[in-house]
């Protein structure tokens, strides 16, 4: 059997960075990567806007940058996927890959979220050349370009007159006959003259090259198929919270994101923490996960100094 002082699971930007501050703090951080070391990022192109890099960077080499320093400074970063858990006490029990048990003394959910995707294979295949789900991570590339946003909620609203900004032309691709939003995205997204929305429309395919999107294949409601030239296709019908296997213990909201005591990284369950995009519905930026591993790692250093 084997116990840690500070069990991290998670390797995106939270992750990463809660074990760079719990190794400075001598805690001997154990981390699980997961089934998508680096998290989300690692499907994104180019990063511009993080802090710290002028020329910009990977998505990739920037995970790699943080897991790097925080292997350097002596986190124990290992692969495997937390496959069951037990946190009704302390030490929290959690079982690795159906197999390796290992006990925890303080416990840092960095799981990040999953974006939500029409479930396309052409949407796959052009995921990272030219299919987002972060118009503010990727939307800087499609200046003065036209794109198109699916989905008809306050998100979908936001993204599109976020892009409007950038873009020359911005379509949003909206499967019913109202928009789901609240009145004043709606009374936004109404008054910018760039955006036009395409009514009762379905996506049948996302068009391509070599080179990325090109456009994409649409289904009207009254059996229409017809296709419009995009450089970008913005996905915005939510995000799902990687929080199922703790939500027994851990309070969640309506939407499963975890919920964290005001300003810290506390869950309901002592010992227990919580950051990145599993406990943040409404930024879920690099920038902000990294700062939210960063409180965890505080916390759970104070935690441990008060037992």
């Amino acid at each position: 059997m084997e116990t840690v002082k500070c069990l991290i699971i998670g390797g995106g930007p939270a992750g990463y960075t809660a074990a760079i501050y719990a190794s400075r703090a001598d805690l001997a951080p154990v981390v699980y990567e997961g089934i998508q070391p680096g998290g989300q990022l690692t499907t994104t192109t180019d990063i511009e806007n993080y802090p710290g890099f002028e020329n910009g960077i990977s998505g990739q080499g920037l995970m790699d940058t943080m897991k790097a320093q925080a292997v350097r400074l002596g986190a124990d970063i290992r692969t495997g996927a937390i496959t069951e858990a037990d946190l009704s006490e302390r030490p929290f029990k959690l079982v690795i890959d159906g197999e390796k048990e290992v006990y925890a003394e303080t416990l840092i959910i960095a799981t990040g979220a999953t974006a939500k995707y029409l479930g396309l294979p052409s949407e796959i295949k052009y995921r990272g050349l030219g299919v987002s789900a972060c118009a503010t991570c990727d939307g800087f590339f499609y200046r003065k370009k036209t794109v198109a946003v699916v989905g008809g909620g306050d998100t979908a609203c936001e993204e599109a007159t976020y892009l409007a900004g950038l873009c020359k032309k911005v379509y949003m691709i909206v499967r019913r006959d109202v928009l789901r939003a609240s009145e004043a995205m709606q009374e936004r997204v109404r008054n910018t003259e760039n955006i036009e929305i395409l009514w009762n429309c379905n996506t049948q395919e996302v068009l391509g090259d070599e080179y990325g999107v090109t456009g994409a294949r649409l289904l009207r409601k009254d059996g229409e198929v017809f296709d419009i030239a995009v450089d970008g296709f913005f996905l915005a019908i939510g995000h799902h919270p990687n929080s199922e296997l703790f939500n027994k213990w851990v309070a969640v909201d309506k939407e499963g994101y975890i919920v964290t005591d005001g300003k810290t990284a506390k869950t309901n369950v002592e010992g227990v923490f919580a950051a990145g995009d599993v406990q943040d519905p409404l930024y879920r930026q690099a920038i902000t996960a990294a700062a939210s591993g960063c409180r965890a790692a505080l916390d759970a250093e104070k935690f441990l100094k008060m037992q």
